[in-house]
């Protein structure tokens, strides 16, 4: 069975220039992130500064998630993710000129501080078209019996760049400077760029083609809510990562309260994501099918008793350790979300039930950045942080005593019968 076999998904070859095409990426937009981060706060020395990177990037991104979905449903998605990749090059080029030694000197601080602004406002309205893009363009490289298994492979990449990613960025940031790294970073989306073309044009499995945007939105949202599971999943991530951002703090807990400068600094960062890497590798042999719902409300509160530890702590290989296992349970929470979505979607909606999923998970990550920066700024960084991982902690109690659907969640079911329809 497809479900028992570790390497299921990695049998076809389009999964893995897919694989590619998706690690390049989220390694450019992860240590892109970074580098924005230690830039802007090195430049203010404010918390709030921090915050408001990821309010300009949740902004576009929330605002045009649905549009994005109605889109991506309606086009071709390898020549849509073409586009959306250019667009990432265009800004990182755009960042990299920003960083110029020369700019740097002759402009003021105020004017190099919006104009990242700007781009990385550029970059949320990309972000709006990519994730849903990257979600259909997944089922339909690979058969449905094999999705909890591309899931994990998929997922599994995404950390693993996301490891490389930051960690890359702090020792760059040290050894070439900021401006070198965005260098770096335009390059790998070019590579990016390059790889994709190895995959060929998808059909369009949309039967409802030229559909009236308001009618597509509608039905989209109307199939979230209806179907509690995924309400309830997405719902459960978005608040757990809303609270839990203490990630969007780490130049403070690396330049102030640890002292350990860039070098520490991509390490901290890292330590979530390798964490993460270690438990979607061992997913792919001990799948998390089975009480899906209980290791999913389990996960998430021990993220938030991980981040509870990382804010308290003041030392910096503690720090490190809880930042490692908050990724470990990070890890659990993002496999299981992603086999409930891909295998509860319809193909002719993965689009939209993506967009909703990015407007409630995705745009969370940045949203919570600025819920941090601003609780930060209003009650101080320990206390910011102890505060986010307790709100963790009451939400999955909250949910798991009143959704007992929720708890009994088990996906073998779900798996058992997409494997007889691809026979």
């Amino acid at each position: 069975m497809a479900n028992r076999d570790p390497y299921a998904a990695l049998r076809y070859k389009e999964f893995n220039v897919f694989l590619l095409v998706r690690f390049a990426m989220v390694f450019a937009w992860s240590m892109q992130f970074v580098v924005i981060e230690w830039e802007v706060y090195s430049l203010t020395k404010n918390p709030l500064s921090l915050g408001m990177i990821g309010l300009m990037e949740v902004i576009p991104a929330v605002s045009l998630a649905l549009f994005a979905g109605h889109i991506v449903d309606q086009k071709e998605k390898k020549g849509l993710l073409l586009k959306c990749i250019l667009g990432f090059s265009i800004i990182s080029l755009g960042l990299f000129l920003l960083t110029w030694p020369q700019i740097v000197r002759d402009w003021s601080q105020s004017t190099i501080l919006y104009s990242i602004y700007f781009l990385v406002f550029l970059g949320g309205i990309v972000r709006s078209f990519l994730g849903p893009t990257i979600f259909s363009l997944f089922a339909l490289i690979v058969p449905k019996k094999v999705y909890p298994n591309a899931a994990t492979w998929s997922s599994s990449v995404w950390q693993m760049a996301a490891v490389l990613g930051p960690a890359l960025a702090g020792f760059s940031i040290n050894i070439i400077g900021v401006h070198w790294s965005m260098c770096l970073i335009f390059a790998f989306s070019l590579m990016a760029l390059l790889i994709l073309t190895k995959i060929k044009k998808k059909p369009i499995l949309n039967p409802n083609i030229g559909e009236p945007v308001i009618q597509s939105l509608k039905e989209g949202v109307k199939f979230v809510i209806g179907t509690k599971i995924i309400l309830g999943a997405i719902t459960l991530d978005m608040v757990a990562v809303l609270f839990g951002g203490a990630i969007a703090l780490l130049p403070i807990y690396a330049q102030d309260i640890l002292k350990v400068g860039p070098e520490g600094f991509g390490i901290l960062r890292a330590a979530p994501a390798v964490g993460a890497l270690i438990i979607m590798f061992t997913s792919a042999y001990f799948p998390l099918n089975k009480h899906a719902g209980l290791k999913l409300l389990g996960s998430i509160f021990g993220f938030g008793l991980c981040i509870i530890v990382f804010g308290l702590s003041t030392s910096f290989w503690i720090s490190v350790t809880a930042l490692f296992f908050s990724g470990v349970t990070d890890g659990i929470s993002m496999i299981i979300r992603q086999t409930i979505l891909q295998l509860r979607t319809p193909d002719h909606m993965r689009g939209r039930v993506a967009s909703v999923n990015s407007m409630f998970v995705g745009s969370s990550n940045e949203l919570g950045a600025f819920e941090s920066g601003l609780t930060a700024k209003l009650m101080g960084t320990v206390t910011a942080v102890v505060f986010g991982g307790c709100m963790t902690l009451i939400t999955v109690i909250f949910t798991g005593a009143i959704s007992p659907t929720f708890r009994k969640l088990d996906l073998r079911k779900d798996l058992e019968e997409h494997e007889k329809d691809d026979v």
